[in-house]
């Protein structure tokens, strides 16, 4: 049993995805998502944390951590049956990470470009990678996850912004705000301000206490310019 990790920020106006080059075989060299064998004496979570840790050099304790799913294609590993456990995991502006233990280095690559490019990846690493970034675009239609990816406290144009990135669509700044100021417990108003270079100030804000969205925010409808 092994668990690897699909770990997203937003850096630069992109959305980055936690990528390691193999330092053993199989695939040597090759570039994969982080994960390793679960030990016998923890849970599936605390060994996803630990090669999180491990591989990479990033504390899980600041991340949005679920699980994606389970993949157990008996041709996955050419060293023999092994299934993996697959989570998502989510930050806000992510350190760069440092390499260790079987991983050669560690280092963050642009979601869209390994997409456009095929995905050249370990094992059956495309195909999770795949399957979480669709399952991010959906979580920003239903839930409060686009708050993961923001340093609190955050502006609305901020949050925007995430939405921006990830699904790769412009929105419209006035249907934007007041859908997310009219959907009750998405975010809760700091009461401060914070001064840009120029222009007004920006109200601050915080996550709320909502997880679902209710109504939804859908890709392709009005909030789109």
């Amino acid at each position: 049993m092994t668990v690897d990790l699909t770990i997203f920020t937003v850096r630069g106006d992109q959305l980055m995805v936690l990528l390691v080059e193999r330092g053993l075989e199989p695939f040597l060299g090759r570039p994969a998502l982080p994960g390793g064998y679960v030990q016998k004496d923890e849970t599936l979570r605390e060994g996803a944390l630990r090669e999180l840790g491990e591989e990479a050099g990033i504390d899980g304790g600041r991340l949005h951590l679920e699980q994606l799913g389970a993949y157990g294609d008996p041709r996955r590993d050419p060293r023999g049956r092994v299934v993996t456990v697959a989570y998502l995991a989510l930050g806000p502006d992510l350190p760069d990470p440092v390499g260790g233990t079987d991983a050669r280095r560690a280092y963050w690559a642009s979601a869209s470009q390994l997409a456009n490019d095929g995905m050249d990846l370990a094992f059956d690493h495309p195909a999770i990678l795949a399957e979480a970034l669709e399952e991010v675009r959906r979580k920003l239609e239903y839930t409060a996850v686009a708050t993961a990816f923001c340093p609190e406290p955050f502006t609305l144009s901020e949050l925007r912004a995430v939405y921006e990135v990830i699904w790769g669509q412009q929105l419209d700044p006035s249907n934007f705000r007041r859908k997310v100021l009219n959907t009750a417990g998405f975010v809760q108003p700091t009461g401060e301000q914070r001064l840009p270079p120029t222009g007004r100030p920006a109200a601050l804000y915080r996550r709320g206490n909502a997880w679902l969205l209710n109504p939804p925010l859908l890709r392709g409808t009005g909030y789109v310019t």
